[in-house]
């Protein structure tokens, strides 16, 4: 028996955050909601902090998410925007911990490789991809990039989370061959 799960992925920002929620049905994904928060209308960072966090536990109260994914901040040139994008992040997850749900982190080039298979694509080419496999109508979609980024994250969550576990680990065809005797054919 597939038990529903509800993924909601969020990509920090302080200017806009981007979030989606992706609904998986019996291992199917279904996008659920994908939007931004803008946050250039205030003018102090930590009311924009507040606002995060605000935003996010109206998400988690709204769709009940199981679990959350979020991409962790890349490194960067700037220090003080990566500072404040590790902050938006930290409150982003403080509201998931606050709510008790789960948390998964990932690095935007393993979100990029999960969605079209190049960890150097475009969000364009994210966006694309996730309009195509969650089919997504050309009217849903926002001009903002960063709801996709979101919506990204959840569905890597997904994907991530869907791969088979496997309790034996090999070194090659030698060790699998020698680890499962009986199992091969000559």
């Amino acid at each position: 028996m597939n038990k529903e799960r509800i993924i909601l992925g969020i990509d920090p920002g302080t200017i806009i955050m981007g979030y989606g929620v992706l609904r998986v049905e019996s291992k199917t994904p279904y996008i659920e909601t994908m939007g931004i928060l803008k946050l250039n209308k205030f003018d102090n960072h930590y009311l924009r902090l507040q606002h995060i966090f605000d935003r996010v536990i109206q998400l988690i109260d709204s769709y009940y998410p199981d679990e959350l994914a979020i991409e962790s901040p890349f490194f960067g040139k700037n220090v003080q925007s990566m500072l404040k994008l590790g902050r938006a992040q930290g409150v982003a997850i403080a509201a998931a911990l606050h709510r008790n749900i789960p948390i998964s982190e990932y690095a935007p080039l393993k979100i990029k490789m999960a969605i079209t298979g190049n960890g150097q694509a475009s969000k364009e080419q994210v966006s694309g991809m996730l309009q195509r496999i969650l089919h997504i109508p050309d009217e849903n979609m926002l001009p903002q990039l960063d709801a996709t980024d979101g919506l990204a994250a959840a569905f890597c969550h997904y994907l991530e989370t869907s791969k088979p576990k496997f309790d034996k680990t090999y070194s090659g065809w030698k060790d699998f061959i020698a680890k499962n005797p009986g199992k091969i054919r000559k």
